[in-house]
Parts: C-alpha cells; structure tokens; sequence
C-alpha cells in the first residue's frame, strides 16, 4: 500500500526548498525520488499540489504520498562479479572500467544491477526502485573501483544515512592534467546541472548542493599528477568537475577536461570505501588495487 506522511514547517525551515525538506526529513526518499513524486502530484502544500522546487513558508502543511515499490523489471544476467565481500546485508563489489551500474536509456543490458539480479536474486534493497534495487551509490561508467550494494531496505537506510553524515569513507585515485603548486587542498564549491548542457554538471550558485573534495598530489610528472582524493560529499561527477573547475582535469575525461591517447574514458579509480556495518555496528573497510590501465599510464608517465 502507498503511504502518507504529513510535515510541518518550523521557521528554521522557511524559504528552504521542499525537495531538498523532504529528503532531510524522510529518511526513505532521496532528493531525486521527492522530485519524481512531485512531479507526478504526489506532494501538496497546504492542500494543493507542490512542484519540487517550491519556497517553504512556516506553518506550511506538506503532504507526502509515497507510493508502492514497484516489481522490479530489470532482467537478470549472468555477467561475472568481482565480490570483494559478501554477507546477508551487503555485497561490496570492485566495478571494472566501461560497466554502467544501472540500466538507463541507451544501457539497458550488461549493468551492474542486471548481474546482481542474478546473483543475489530476490535479496536486494528496494528503497531506490525497480531499475536502482541495493544501489546505495553510484560511480560512473567509465570509473572503476568499489560500490557498496545493499541486500535489504534497513541496510539501506544505515548505509544512506553515513554517506549524507559524512561518516561513510570514499577514497579515489586519479590522474590529473597540470602541475599542481599546492600538493594538498580542499575543493569546496557547490555543484549544479549545466544550464545548457543538462548531461553535464558544473560549478554553480544556481539550483546547487554543497560540495567538497579533499586532495593529496602523490607524485608529480611534470604536466601531470597522481593524485588521492576523499569526498566529503558525493555528488553526481563531483571529482570530474571538482578537478576540471581548478584546472586539473582528469586525464581522458572527455566530457569535462583533457583527453589522452590510449585511454578510453576517464581515469578515475574508486579505491578505497569503509563504513559501519550496518547490524554488527563494526568498522569495516576494503581497498581495490590499481587496474592494469591505471598503473600502465603512470609507467609510460614515468618515462617522459
């Protein structure tokens, strides 16, 4: 059966936007579901429906209609899996470069969600829908490197809840164009779509969420850098756009910076991911070594 929940804005609130109200106050809905929901009516204000980008006033009455899950309908396929981990509440699975993670338009087969359908069958978290089942987060295609997948809707939630409390461990490595004069920093700029290319995400004031990535140049050669990055927030492209907006794109990002004979896509490895186990309540924490690529291109760095 769908579900109604009924919220009431506090003066604190006030002229905060109702998607970004709901999802910090319904702990089951990310930002992006609210605005599925208030665009197919499911979310009114004071009696009358609200469109997602809707200014609370204090005292405002919203109404929250979530509907049922619905069956899943993405097919499984039996695509091997590299399990780093396994247990009855997650999976963390190491992505190889060029994977998609869910099916989408143009990519609707040889996902990560299609093999884990085969995998775990039925034992997947709903809470993200019928293409995104145990998707606690994403790392884009031509990324590589460890995802967290959720067997059930409580692990779900636990695990959701320490990436947006920032307690959630995700480190990257990356090679990047430029010679970096600060070998250290923190980038620390909101990150919004494109206004004229809706595909691409960039550096914005306008319809923004906080971002902020944490650096460290591991080695320099000459005009490029191996560097480790930490997000602080996880937003969609965050490091791509972080590095390309302080002019060090990553190497074969064709979408947002420098393109680098022999690499096809980005690259960008997810290396390490530690969290707290979401029923044992212990730490835990796992690392993916660098792929064949990624250690090919610094040896060729290495020789110029």
């Amino acid at each position: 059966m769908s579900e109604s929940i009924l919220l009431t804005v506090s003066q604190n609130d006030a002229e905060m936007r109702i998607d970004k109200y709901i999802s910090n106050n319904i702990a089951q809905l990310t930002r992006s579901a609210v605005q599925g929901i208030c665009e197919s009516g499911g979310v009114s204000v004071n009696g009358r429906s609200a469109v997602k980008n809707y200014k609370l006033r204090a005292g405002d009455v919203i109404a929250v209609d979530i509907p049922e899950p619905q069956p899943m309908d993405a097919v499984p396929e039996n695509i091997p899996l590299d399990i780093v981990y396994e247990d009855n509440d997650l999976l963390v699975v190491n992505k190889p470069k060029g994977m998609v993670v869910h099916p989408a338009h143009g990519n609707y087969n040889g996902t990560m969600v299609n093999a884990l359908l085969y995998h775990c069958g039925a034992s997947l978290s709903g809470i993200n829908g019928v293409i995104r089942p145990g998707i606690v987060h994403r790392i884009d295609k031509n990324t590589s490197g460890l995802l967290i997948v959720a067997k059930n809707d409580a692990s779900h939630l636990k695990l959701a809840e320490q990436i947006k409390v920032h307690s959630f461990t995700r480190e990257y490595e990356a090679i990047a164009a430029g010679y970096f004069k600060e070998t250290s920093g923190t980038v620390d700029a909101p990150i919004g779509r494109h206004k004229t290319d809706r595909k691409k995400m960039c550096v914005t004031a306008e319809n923004s969420r906080n971002a902020v990535t944490h650096y460290e140049v591991m080695r320099q050669f000459g005009g490029y850098a191996h560097v480790r990055l930490r997000l602080e927030t996880g937003r969609t492209h965050q490091i791509r756009v972080h590095l390309a907006y302080i002019g060090h794109p990553v190497l074969g990002d064709d979408v947002y910076g420098k393109q680098y004979r022999g690499i096809d896509g980005q690259c960008l490895h997810a290396r390490k991911i530690g969290f707290i186990h979401p029923s044992t309540g212990e730490y835990m924490e796992f690392t993916s070594p660098l792929p064949d690529y990624f250690t090919a291109l610094l040896k060729r760095l290495e020789k110029t």
